[in-house]
C-alpha cells in the first residue's frame, strides 16, 4: 500500500513539473502527461502491466464528467452568447459532418467497413476542451472576431454528440441493427438537457440561501450534485455529459455565494482529472505494438485535420459570413485529445474489435494532434492575422475577476487627524479615489461635498485596484506583546529601504498610518516590500 501511494505521489509531482516546464519544450503539458504514463507502463522503466480497459473506462468517465462540468461552469455566457448559434452548430452538426466525412475517406483509403469507418469518425468527431483551453490560456491567444469564445464553447459542448454517435456505432456493430437512430438522438438530447437544467436549479436554490449549506461544505455539496446529475441522466437514457455541461453553464453564470471559492477548487479538480486521464492513456499503451498502426494513424490524422474538420467548419460558418481566415483557424484549432481516447477505451471495453487496435490508433492521432496542431496554433493564428492585441483571452472565462477594477478602502479617523472637522470637499483624497460613505457609530452616511468628517468616523473610499507585477509582496505581521514593533510609532522603526507599512488592521478598523501612528498589541500590520 505504501509503495502504491508513493508511486501515485511521484506521478502527480512529475505531472505538476511537466505543467510548469511545458512552455520551455514548446508543447502542451498534456502531451508530457501521456509520456509520463508511457514511462511507467508496459515498456517503461516501472513495467506496470495495466490493460484493464473497463477500469480505465470507469475512471476516465468520472474524470471527464468533471472536465465537462467545469468547462460549462467556467464559460462566460455574456461573451459566449454572441457566438452561441455557431458554437452549437459546430458541436452538433459539425461533429456529425466530421464523423461522416471521416468515415467516407477511411472507407475509401483504408478499406474499413462502413460501420467501422463511422466508429472511427464518431470517436474522433469532437475536439478536446482540455487541450484547447490549456493552449488558449498558456499561450495567451487573444483572437479576433470572438473566436476564443467560439472555440471554448464548441470544444466544451461537442463531447456529448461524439459520445452519442460512438454509442450508436457500437450498438450497430454489436447487434447488427441500426434501430431508430433519430429517436435515440432526440431522447438523449431532450432528457440530457432537462436533467441538466433541473439539477442546476436544485443546486443553486440551497446555495443562494443563507445557512442551508454549512460554511466550507459548498464544494462537497456541488460534487455530490454533479455526480447525481450525471448518474440520473444516464439511468433515464439521457446524454449524461450534456447534462453536467448545461448544469455547469447555468450555475457558473449565476450569482451563487462562495463562487470565488468554487472556481479555484474545481480548477484544481479539473487539473487533477486531466492528469489522471492523460496518464492513464499513456499507461494503457503498449509502445512496441504501436508501429504497426502508425501509418494508419497518420492517414486518419490527415483525413480529420485537413479534410473532415475543414469541410464541417466551412459548411457551417460561411453562411454566417465568417471570414476564410477565421474558418481556417477554427479548422486548425480542432485538437483531438482526452475525450476521443476515452470514447475509444469505451469501444474496446465494449468488445469492439477492429483491424488495428482502435485505442492505439486514436491515442496516436490525439498525440499527433496535440503535438503538431497545438504547438503550431499560435503561429497559425499569427500567420492568418487573427491575433487581437487589444483583447484578453482570460476575460472569456468565469475565473477572470472583472469586478476587481475597484477596491473599497476603510479609513479610520482618530482624534487629532488632519481631516478631523473638515468637509469632504475640503479634503484632498488620493488620486482616483472617491469618498462613498461614512460609518459613524451605528449610522451610515452617504457623503456629499458638505458632509463633515468627525473623529471616530470610518470613511469608505473607492480606489482603482492594482495588479501586482509579481515582484511585489504584501505581508501580514501579527503583533504580540513581545514583538519588536509593539508600542512603538512607525517613525521609530528601522525599516528596510524597500519596505513600507501600508495598513494597520486594529479590530474591525483598517488604519492608513503615518509616522506618528502607534503600533499596539494584537494589531495586524500589513507591509509592502518590492
Amino acid at each position: 500500500m505504501a509503495i502504491t501511494l508513493l508511486l501515485v505521489a511521484i506521478v502527480i509531482l512529475l505531472c505538476v513539473l511537466a505543467e510548469k516546464f511545458s512552455g520551455k519544450f514548446g508543447m502542451p503539458a498534456l502531451i508530457l502527461f501521456m509520456f509520463i504514463g508511457m514511462l511507467f507502463g508496459n515498456d517503461g522503466f516501472a513495467k506496470i502491466q495495466f490493460d484493464n480497459y473497463k477500469m480505465a473506462e470507469n475512471i476516465c468517465s468520472i474524470a471527464l464528467l468533471f472536465i465537462m462540468f467545469y468547462g460549462g461552469f467556467n464559460l462566460k455566457w455574456k461573451l459566449a452568447k454572441n457566438v452561441a448559434v455557431k458554437s452549437i452548430l459546430l458541436s452538433t452538426l459539425g461533429v456529425a459532418i466530421t464523423a461522416i466525412v471521416c468515415a467516407m475517406f477511411v472507407k475509401l483509403v483504408l478499406g474499413y467497413s462502413w460501420i467501422e469507418s463511422f466508429l472511427v469518425g464518431a470517436v474522433l468527431g469532437s475536439t478536446d476542451a482540455a487541450s484547447v483551453f490549456a493552449i488558449l490560456r498558456q499561450k495567451k491567444l487573444n483572437l479576433k472576431a470572438n473566436t476564443a469564445s467560439l472555440l471554448e464553447m464548441e470544444s466544451g459542448s461537442n463531447d456529448p454528440m461524439a459520445y452519442m454517435l460512438t454509442f450508436i456505432a457500437m450498438g450497430i456493430i454489436s447487434s447488427g441493427k441500426a434501430g431508430n437512430i433519430t429517436i435515440q438522438i432526440l431522447l438523449q438530447l431532450a432528457v440530457g438537457t432537462l436533467v441538466g437544467v433541473l439539477f442546476a436549479i436544485m443546486t443553486m436554490r440551497p446555495m443562494e440561501k443563507a445557512r442551508v449549506i454549512p460554511d466550507g461544505l459548498d464544494t462537497i455539496f456541488m460534487i455530490a450534485m454533479v455526480l447525481i446529475c450525471y448518474s440520473l441522466s444516464q439511468i433515464l437514457g439521457g446524454n449524461a455529459y450534456l447534462s453536467v455541461y448545461i448544469m455547469g453553464i447555468i450555475i457558473g453564470n449565476s450569482n451563487i455565494k462562495n463562487k470565488a471559492t468554487l472556481i479555484p477548487f474545481f480548477d484544481g479538480v479539473t487539473s487533477l482529472a486531466q492528469i489522471l486521464i492523460f496518464f492513464l492513456l499513456g499507461l494503457l499503451t503498449v509502445p512496441h505494438e504501436m508501429p504497426e498502426g502508425l501509418l494508419t494513424a497518420v492517414i486518419i490524422m490527415i483525413i480529420v485535420t485537413l479534410i473532415a474538420r475543414p469541410v464541417a467548419v466551412f459548411i457551417l460558418l460561411l453562411p454566417f459570413r465568417c471570414s476564410v481566415r477565421q474558418c481556417l483557424l477554427i479548422s486548425w484549432a480542432g485538437l483531438r485529445g482526452a475525450s476521443s481516447s476515452v470514447f475509444a477505451i469505451m469501444a474496446v471495453a465494449g468488445g469492439i474489435i477492429m483491424p488495428h487496435n482502435l485505442f492505439h490508433i486514436v491515442f496516436m492521432v490525439s498525440l499527433f494532434s496535440a503535438a503538431i496542431q497545438g504547438t503550431l496554433l499560435p503561429k497559425v493564428a499569427n500567420k492568418l492575422d487573427m491575433i487581437d492585441e487589444n483583447a484578453d483571452v482570460r476575460k472569456t472565462f468565469n475565473d477572470y475577476q472583472e469586478d476587481s477594477a475597484i477596491t473599497l478602502i476603510r479609513m479610520y479617523i482618530p482624534k487629532g487627524h488632519n481631516w478631523e472637522n473638515k468637509l469632504v470637499k475640503e479634503v484632498s483624497f488620493p488620486t482616483g479615489s472617491l469618498a462613498l460613505m461614512i460609518k459613524r457609530n451605528h449610522e451610515t452616511i452617504i457623503t456629499k461635498g458638505n458632509t463633515q468628517i468627525l473623529a471616530g468616523d470610518s470613511i469608505i473610499l473607492s480606489a482603482p485596484s492594482y495588479t501586482p507585477s509579481g515582484n511585489e509582496k504584501l505581508e501580514e505581521n501579527h503583533i504580540d506583546i513581545g514583538h519588536a514593533w509593539c508600542n512603538h510609532t512607525i517613525a521609530e522603526l528601522k525599516l528596510n529601504p524597500d519596505e513600507l507599512i501600508a495598513m494597520i488592521i486594529r479590530g474591525e478598523e483598517s488604519l492608513i498610518p503615518d509616522g506618528k501612528t502607534m503600533i499596539l498589541e494584537n494589531d495586524v500590520v500589513v507591509t509592502y516590500r518590492e
